[in-house]
């Protein structure tokens, strides 16, 4: 494919370092925590589905959740772990893409479904005895379906728009996979219409699920401070507290990598931070949603009960 005076067929990823003894160490690191994550994603997803306690909108919604974590890690880890035993630094211009495509279209797909978990939080708290009827099974496919179709939608607009930049520089991407950030720096003129589509596909994908999360939360606090039980108070707030650090986890991170001009890009530090969301974020959601939660640690105790064998 033709680039400005060049033929990009493929990129080399620098990767975190090349000292081989450090590359190893990363090599260990990352993959005890895919393993964790792939495990931890898996089980969830398992407990979930086989114990009838947990098919409420609210599992729904988490199940989904570690389905795009497992997903979402697979993007990037397999290919840091290959890069970090091999001389063999590079990833082919279709292997960018697709990397590149997926990336976003999963993570897209994730603030929507966070959002579509406020909703459901909300009305968990503020309708507690119509919520089987309010969150119905139909309305939490269509959520669903929303979810993955505007994610994958504006992954598309994005993935077209970045890879017919015109890449007149070097190949060299200073990260560990494909991302807007180090893509821009190669480019050699970027328009005013990409940081266009920059901005809209932040405002869509990102600042309005942030706005549906905010307003759900601020009706959730009117609902629980019109609870008088100091019980009741702490069972609402209990019910939100794992969302809620999921949320400024991803978010907050999100933001900060995406939410700048690419004028004040720093590709080290920015790839520092990319691991947190990339990598550390799909690992911790099971164990912010399980060990906080009294039904999935029921779950998980009567299924080990059931491997076990009769003595």
């Amino acid at each position: 494919m033709e680039r400005g005076n060049h033929t990009v067929t493929e990129f080399i990823l620098v990767g975190f370092t090349t000292d081989p003894v450090m590359q190893l160490v990363l090599f260990v690191v990352f993959l005890v925590m895919y393993s964790v994550t792939l495990v931890g994603n898996t089980m969830l997803i398992t407990l979930i589905c086989n114990d009838f306690r947990l098919h409420t909108s609210m599992y729904f919604f988490i199940g989904n959740l570690s389905f795009l974590d497992l997903w979402y890690s697979s993007v990037y880890i397999p290919k840091i772990l290959v890069t970090c035993i091999s001389e063999d630094e590079s990833i082919s211009f279709a292997g960018c893409v697709a990397q590149f495509f997926f990336s976003a279209g999963l993570a897209y797909s994730e603030c929507y479904l966070l959002a579509a978990m406020a909703y459901d939080r909300y009305v968990a708290i503020s309708n507690p005895l119509l919520y089987v009827q309010i969150m119905s099974k139909r309305l939490c496919l269509y959520l669903l379906i929303y979810t993955y179709t505007g994610g994958f939608v504006n992954s598309i607009i994005l993935t077209s728009n970045t890879f017919t930049l015109d890449f007149c520089g070097d190949n060299v991407i200073d990260d560990f996979f494909c991302d807007v950030p180090p893509l821009v720096k190669l480019a050699c003129d970027v328009k005013g219409s990409y940081q266009a589509v920059l901005y809209f596909l932040l405002a869509s994908n990102v600042i309005t699920p942030i706005v549906l999360i905010l307003a759900s939360y601020l009706f959730i606090i009117a609902a629980i401070l019109r609870i008088c039980s100091t019980q009741g108070f702490h069972k609402a707030f209990s019910t939100c507290s794992s969302h809620l650090i999921s949320v400024t986890l991803y978010f907050g991170t999100f933001l900060y990598i995406y939410s700048r001009p690419s004028s004040s890009y720093s590709l080290e530090r920015d790839k520092m931070v990319s691991v947190f969301y990339t990598v550390v974020f799909p690992m911790l959601n099971p164990m912010i949603y399980s060990l906080r939660n009294k039904d999935v640690k029921e779950a998980l105790k009567k299924l080990l009960k059931l491997t076990q064998p009769e003595v």
